[in-house]
């Protein structure tokens, strides 16, 4: 599992290991693995062009190691200073020492970087905040519009370590090297955009449990539900599936798609869209309504295509007191608002930023521009989990625990009906016993997973059905060693 963790921990890791090592190890541990990436980026590293952006503070002083060593086999190294009375006094010794050059003039750097190779991104570090100053924002304009490849040092500039968050110019980066662990701004959009391929060089600090964490395969293989010999189709549990009206059937067809790939092992629908269900699946079990007559489940999902008339409102009502875990998306999400029930089992809320925005009374720019402080917000108001879908999909629980970042999907995915195929799959792995927390970020995982299937190399238009489709298969990707 990738796992990220907060500032104020790193910092503090980073000070208790300082504290037994001679000083500057741990720079030059940092400097090595940049340096050695850089190079692997390059190929040929003799008669390479790095430019370096250098910064005061450590992350500057990153940088400078990492080009001294460079220089050492043979590259142009030039240093771009942006405060040459406070960049890192050894860091720079060494550049030159090595046969590096500095470089004050930001108009000269701005040529230089237009030649580049690399540009090495060393302005500011994890501990800075907004967006770039005035005299480093054409650096990283520049760094954009060369053919050269952008490394940032442990983060790109500008963006919010911690959250992801980009409040003005910021570097664009097209690989991020970051040291001893993931900040939770390289996982997270918007920030997520701006740091392009994320290397990890340990440098043995351990910074305690983490704020955010991503899935592995490994992961899915340790929570995915297996039968037994003795199961049968209710021992795997039973999901019941609200969706769809006169309007929307297609709505529970997908939804019922994405609950059949799941893990349960029956799929039971209810509302107006049994023909269209039962014609594409006959497997499932149909029922007219309401959800209190249809039979025993062990989890629902209810919202897709549902509308928002009486009978809607009347089967939410039922769903969050029927005494499973209940998923509840798209128009449920509206419905949910007005309610006055209580759910009376686990809840897991699957909205976009748009339909976040709503239950929250903000937005949907705000939420998007702040994604990770929304998703838990959204979790503590609402005592549910919720998964905020997106570019980058978060999973938050109402108590303190690590937010789950999950690291498939493609934008592909931005199609109609996707969300509906989620959350059929949410709810199936809901009734297989899996938590609220499992559920939404296995199944946002095997989704993501499935779009990538179905879109193939280099990528192409898919559909929701492709995606649901493609599920199985996704499963298999997920379990298989290796």
């Amino acid at each position: 599992m990738r796992r990220a963790h907060a500032v104020a921990d790193v910092r503090d890791a980073e000070a208790a290991l300082m504290r037994r090592l001679p000083e500057g190890t741990l720079m030059r541990r940092a400097a090595a693995g940049l340096a050695a990436t850089c190079a692997g980026l390059l190929g040929r590293v003799y008669g390479s062009r790095v430019v370096l952006l250098v910064g005061s503070g450590d992350n500057g002083g990153d940088a400078l190691y990492a080009g001294a060593l460079l220089a050492r086999r043979g590259a142009g190294v030039t240093a771009a200073l942006l405060a040459p009375e406070r960049a890192h006094p050894g860091g720079l010794d060494a550049l030159r020492a090595a046969g590096g050059l500095a470089v004050t003039d930001l108009a000269a750097a701005t040529r230089l970087i237009d030649r580049a190779d690399v540009v090495l991104d060393g302005i500011v570090g994890i501990g800075g905040k907004g967006g770039l100053r005035d005299d480093a924002a054409p650096l990283a304009a520049a760094a954009d519009r060369s053919a050269g490849l952008t490394v940032a040092v442990d983060l790109p500039s500008g963006i919010d370590p911690d959250t992801g968050e980009v409040p003005g110019a910021a570097v664009r980066a097209d690989v991020t090297v970051t040291f001893g662990t993931h900040k939770p701004g390289l996982l997270v959009d918007p920030g997520a955009r701006y740091a392009g391929a994320v290397r990890l060089v340990p440098i043995g600090i351990d910074p305690g449990p983490p704020v955010l964490e991503a899935l592995h395969h490994s992961d899915l293989a340790g929570l995915l539900p297996v039968p037994g010999e003795l199961s049968d189709k209710y021992r795997r549990g039973v999901v019941g599936v609200v969706a769809g009206s006169a309007r929307y059937p297609g709505a529970a067809v997908l939804a019922v798609a994405g609950a059949l790939a799941g893990a349960a092992g029956a799929v039971r629908y209810v509302g107006p869209a049994a023909d269209a269900v039962v014609r594409r699946f006959p497997e499932v079990l149909v029922h007219a309504g309401p959800p209190a007559d249809a039979g025993r489940v062990q989890a629902w999902v209810i919202g897709p295509g549902i509308g928002d008339g009486s009978g809607a409102r009347e089967a939410i009502a039922q769903v969050l007191g029927s005494g499973v875990p209940v998923l509840v998306d798209a128009d449920g999400l509206a419905l949910l608002r007005d309610t006055t029930v209580e759910p009376s089992a686990e809840l897991l809320l699957t909205p976009h930023a748009g339909e976040a925005a709503a239950l929250l009374g903000t937005d949907r720019a705000a939420v998007e521009a702040a994604r990770l402080a929304h998703v838990r917000e959204l979790a503590r108001a609402r005592r549910a989990t919720v998964l905020l879908k997106g570019s980058t999909t978060l999973v938050a629980d109402p108590v303190p625990a690590p937010v789950r970042v999950n690291p498939t999907g493609t934008g592909w995915l931005a199609t109609a009906g996707s969300g509906d195929v989620l959350s059929g799959l949410a709810g199936s792995l809901l009734a297989a016993g899996l938590t609220a927390r499992d559920a939404g970020s296995v199944a946002a995982y095997l989704h993501g997973l499935a779009a990538r299937r179905a879109t193939g190399v280099p990528g192409a238009p898919i559909t929701a059905m492709d995606v649901a489709a493609a599920l199985p298969g996704a499963w298999r990707d997920a379990v298989t060693p290796g």
